[in-house]
This record gives structure tokens, sequence and C-alpha cells, in this order.
């Protein structure tokens, strides 16, 4: 079993989280149960999926769970994307939380691809 707290994707993913849910509390209130709800729903579960895979013992367990998370990068950097279009995000932050959830899905995918090889030469 793998701690996921040392899992560097997971604690960018962390991070990315505890953004979003801060910069989330000035959206509008008639967003609460559409926008704001999906856009911090899927951004917990980034980490909370590289945990789940953690504690599984086969690496391609692991893996599913991975490319779960990283699935809901995709999500979260659509919901940026999309709160910025309706003025819901300064520019400023739309930047910042659009390279911090760049960063996410690179580490993410660079994790995917370690675990990929590892299945592979397991599999020799």
């Amino acid at each position: 079993m793998r701690n996921y707290k040392n899992i560097l994707a997971w604690q960018k993913a962390d991070d990315l989280t505890v953004a979003l849910y801060e910069v989330s509390r000035s959206f509008p209130k008639e967003e609460a149960y559409s926008l704001t709800s999906q856009l911090r729903r899927s951004a917990y579960s980034i980490p909370a999926n590289i945990a789940e895979g953690a504690s599984r013992n086969s690496r391609k367990d692991y893996l599913h769970f991975l490319y779960i998370a990283r699935g809901s990068a995709s999500e979260v950097a659509y919901f940026i994307h999309l709160s910025q279009r309706l003025s819901y995000l300064k520019d400023d932050a739309h930047v910042r939380l659009s390279l911090q959830a760049d960063e996410v899905s690179k580490v993410l995918t660079g994790l995917i691809r370690t675990v990929e090889k590892q299945i592979d030469s397991e599999l020799r």
C-alpha cells in the first residue's frame, strides 16, 4: 500500500482543490447547486481517486483510479474555463488556476506513464 500523501500528484491536486473551494465562495448563489458544486466535486475527485488507487494492492487497480483522476482533472480545466467565460473568475485567478490545473494534469500524466511502464515490465 502506498502513502497517498507522499504522492506529488496528490499534493498538487489537494492544493488545487483548496484553491478552487476558496475562489468558488464568491460565485453567484444561484450557481451553488450547479457550477459551484460540479467544480468542487470534480476538483476533490482528483486527490480522492489518487488516494483510493494508492490503497489498492495491484498496479492495474491503481492505474484505473489514476485514469479516473485524470478525467476529473480535464473536467476541472473546463469548469475553470467556463467560470471565466461567465465572468465568475477574474483574469488573474483564471490564469493562476489554469496553470495550477495544467500542472496537476502534467504530474498526474507522468505518474500514469510510470505505473503503465511498471505494469508492462511485470508482464514481460
